[in-house]
């Protein structure tokens, strides 16, 4: 029997990309023993080429013969090329459709092989496609266009089969994919399964294919060579990568070879890399190992280096090679921090391309415990001894593939429509490399103080890609609800969306979205509580004050403790403990990376982990019939374990916080916290001020951004807006529980019951927008729990008020790598807070607007 072996599919593209030279090695072998000489004396293959584009557009059967777009034929002279001894097809396709990411165009080959009567003996078949990959002083050329990668680093896995691969699985992992603004994958760090490839090609998803080589550990053996410098193992790892290659050749997704895994470097490296590059000269080399710039590899591809240090290398004039990080924000846990920053610096700095997110997905498993319930499991959970813990959840989504609240801000940074304001003009870029406007539609909204004006169409011109168009901000369709408006703050928002569905999302999908702050007419005002005339009424009832107005609102105060015991909206409880300062958070991941050189380690060293308030002095400063003044002065102190509050009352204060709380006549409450620190202590997690609803006040509006969680260093994507939720849905179900459902630059919230009975919160003065948090978990026990199921609901609702609170990190999880400006001093803090009731009757802007002078 004779038959085709293998083939190998090459396009060779003329200079202007308007036509391509074809050519197909193919491999024909005989299980009989005909020589291979004389195999073409009885037999002859063919090939063909078929535009498949317009297949799926009628309602007609497909024409095979109208889209055979080009005919290659054999050639008699056999080629030996590394051991290939095979047979080469040409042909020539004018007009070629490219593939790419943006525009994924495949055409079929089919081969046949057939006997001396024309029979067909064999025929193969395969989807390929027609690109150009290459190389420009710091750039990677894909179709002679610098193509940004906004990629991710995948490991097969399945949250019910692990490594089993199934279909499905993969389909959403691109689809997903797709929809963030997706457009590379790394498959770390081996090949996968060959379907995956073929969805890549089909889907539009730049791939590096990576050879299974990985020699973690090597390093603790002091004694032994390491395999890449072994001369033992040059041919166990020439095999990975042959086998690698051999298998994966035709498919257009893969623009570059890895060589492995941080598999130190030697001489099999070089060896590895020479033989790709004479095998397949069409596509990159790509190694990190041995400093990401040895000569084994084609891009400079470094892990987790900051973002100053890539610019410093992308600025090199000896640098001729493009910079992508192989591997960047680790996304373990409640992280992803920074991000923005790496994509400032990207699309800024001639010679950096973009980067493969660490990682994915989080590699749990679904178990379920011996009461029935069922939860994610991982290192150790299964009786495995070693294993490395929590160290395989690093991924953007959960093993389900539902998001987590990072892949919001991935989306955003990756997005390929950029809006901008600049002084009085908005600017809107195409930075796709092929794919024009034409199929999208612009929309605009603006929102005063958080409340939409207006909205509609933007009618722009075609952009190209590549391409930008200007328009004066005071011509846009939205001026006359700008000009006719007297908010505070006003912002623009313009979205993105397709007009036609694909194959991985339906129409009017949101490609991007960006919100820009214009200048407004109306001045900000500054804040002054107005009574209105009211009376307060006070008395002291042992060691409590009681504050209260008629039947309206009542406030008791602890004068021991200097906490609130309770504050009724008539005649309901709403606040049952509280307004007191609090510094600490339950430590995600990130925190505790990097062993005794961790925040988690300098915190729980410095005794911020323990760290208790003690009422040093609490008294009532002057009462009148509009206000009450009460001073409070706490001293932070650690309190170990083996020693009681009063024992610790002599330790050094870590924190001294002097709490001015003015009850007015009106129900308002508000806060001057000061706040000094102990110049010794490390880095704070937060500032701010901890209280705690009844479990009743559950629905919370607040105006900053959202809707979906987020912090300083991980919030471009949460626009400034009104939103709505219930207390349970703001938890983030983190595997390993710790900090979480915090929202950033909260200018006001309101907590409320069924009825809308609850308390207003808000900044105050000059104090800037806080950051906030409620949940039914406490901080103890958010850091108690190893395990999101473990965790057990309070009595209550802890609200967190922050002044400063600590950016997440992700440059990676194993060192303390906050960027400084996200960081806490342990500086003098002063900031003011106001806390109101509030009724169905009014609304949070309501309330915002009625503390601002006329």
């Amino acid at each position: 029997m004779v038959f085709i072996a293998d083939y190998f599919f090459k396009s060779n593209l003329a200079e202007n990309f308007t036509s391509a030279d074809i050519e197909v090695e193919v491999k024909i072998e005989s299980s009989q023993e005909i020589p291979i000489d004389n195999i073409f004396d009885n037999f002859t293959v063919e090939a063909a080429l078929y535009d498949t584009g317009n297949w799926y557009n009628s309602e007609e059967s497909a024409n095979l013969l109208s889209s055979n777009v080009a005919n290659l034929k054999l050639t008699h002279s056999p080629m030996g090329i590394l051991g290939f001894l095979g047979n080469v097809l040409e042909g020539k396709l004018e007009k070629p459709k490219l593939w790419s990411a943006e525009q994924p165009n495949l055409y079929v080959l089919v081969l046949s092989l057939k006997d001396a009567t024309g029979q067909v003996v064999d025929c193969e078949s395969c989807l390929v496609g027609i690109r150009q990959v290459s190389m420009a002083p710091k750039q990677l050329l894909v179709n002679g266009r610098p193509v940004i990668i906004r990629g991710v680093n995948r490991h097969e896995h399945h949250p019910r089969v692990g490594k089993t691969n199934i279909e499905s699985c993969m389909i959403k992992d691109l689809v997903l994919m797709k929809q963030s603004n997706i457009n590379a994958v790394r498959n770390s760090h081996y090949p996968q399964h060959p379907r995956w490839y073929e969805l890549c090609d089909l889907f539009g998803l730049y791939m590096i294919d990576e050879a299974n080589i990985e020699t973690h550990g090597f390093n603790l053996c002091k004694h032994l060579k390491h395999p890449t410098q072994e001369q033992s193992w040059a041919a166990a790892m020439m095999d990975r990568v042959i086998s690698m290659v051999e298998r994966d050749k035709n498919h257009a997704c893969i623009i570059s070879w890895s060589l492995g895994n941080e598999s130190s470097y030697g001489p099999n490296h070089s060896a590895a890399a020479g033989w790709i590059r004479e095998r397949d000269p069409s596509r990159l080399v790509h190694y990190e190992g041995g400093g990401s710039r040895t000569t084994s590899t084609d891009i400079i591809c470094p892990m987790y280096m900051r973002v100053w240090d890539i610019v410093k290398i992308a600025n090199d004039p000896t640098e001729p090679r493009p910079l992508i990080l192989c591997e960047y924000s680790h996304a373990m846990g409640n992280s992803s921090g920074n991000i923005c920053e790496y994509w400032d610096a990207i699309d800024s700095t001639f010679g950096l391309q973009g980067g493969f997110i660490w990682e994915w997905v989080d590699q749990a498993l679904l178990k379920e415990s011996g009461d029935g319930r069922k939860h994610w499991a991982y290192g150790g959970d299964f009786g495995d001894t070693p294993n490395d813990l929590n160290f395989c959840l690093n991924g953007l989504t959960w093993p389900d593939r539902t998001p987590h609240p990072a892949l919001e801000e991935v989306k955003y940074v990756h997005q390929p429509i950029k809006v901008s304001l600049e002084e009085s003009t908005i600017k809107i870029t195409n930075s796709h490399f092929f794919q024009t406007t034409q199929g999208l539609e612009f929309g605009w909204t603006v929102h005063g103080d958080g409340y939409q004006l207006g909205s509609g169409i933007l009618s722009l011109p075609l952009i190209e890609p590549q391409g930008s168009c200007k328009l004066e901000w005071e011509s846009g369709p939205w001026y006359p609800q700008l000009a006719s408006s007297f908010s505070e703050e006003i912002f623009l928002t313009i979205t993105t969306r397709l007009l036609h569905s694909t194959r991985w999302v339906e129409a009017g999908h949101v490609i991007s979205s960006t919100q820009v702050q214009f200048p407004t007419r109306q001045k900000i005002m500054p804040h002054a509580i107005k009574t209105a005339g009211t009376k307060i009424f006070s008395e002291a009832l042992g060691d409590t004050i009681r504050v209260s107005q008629l039947n309206v609102w009542e406030i008791t105060w602890n004068m021991q403790t200097g906490s609130t015991e309770s504050w009724k909206v008539g005649g309901v409880p709403v606040i049952n403990k509280g307004i007191i300062p609090c510094f600490w958070r339950a430590p995600t991941d990130n925190d505790k990376g990097g062993e005794k050189d961790s925040y988690y380690s300098q915190w729980k060293a410095a005794g911020i982990d323990s760290l208790v308030f003690q009422t040093k002095s609490c008294s009532v400063k002057s009462t009148t019939d509009d206000l009450v003044k009460i001073e409070v002065v706490y001293v932070g102190v650690p309190i170990c374990e083996e020693s009681s509050l009063s024992e610790s009352t002599n330790a050094t204060a870590l924190i001294t916080v002097n709490m001015i709380y003015t009850i007015y006549s009106s129900g308002d409450l508000i806060i001057e916290c000061n706040a000094i620190p102990s110049s010794e202590l490390p880095p704070l997690p937060r500032v701010g001020v901890e209280l705690h609803l009844e479990k009743s006040v559950d629905q919370i509006q607040w105006y900053g951004r959202g809707p979906f969680e987020c912090y300083p260093d991980r919030k471009a994507a949460a626009h400034v807006g009104v939103y709505e939720q219930n207390v349970g849905d703001m938890h983030v179900p983190y595997i390993v529980p710790g900090e979480c459902s915090g929202r950033a630059d909260v200018r006001w919230v309101t907590f409320q019951n069924k009825d809308g009975v609850g308390i207003f919160a808000s900044t105050y003065g000059s104090s800037p927008p806080m950051q906030m948090s409620a949940s039914y978990y406490s901080t103890a026990e958010l850091d108690r729990a190893t395990r999101n199921e473990e965790l057990v609901q309070g009595n209550d609702i802890e609200v967190h008020l922050d002044h400063k609170h600590m950016g997440l990190g992700g440059d990676d999880s194993w060192s303390p790598c906050v960027h400084d400006k996200y960081l806490v001093p342990a500086v003098p803090y002063s900031f003011f807070i106001r806390l109101c009731p509030i009724t169905a009757a009014t609304s949070g802007l309501e309330m915002y607007k009625s503390q601002l002078q006329n």
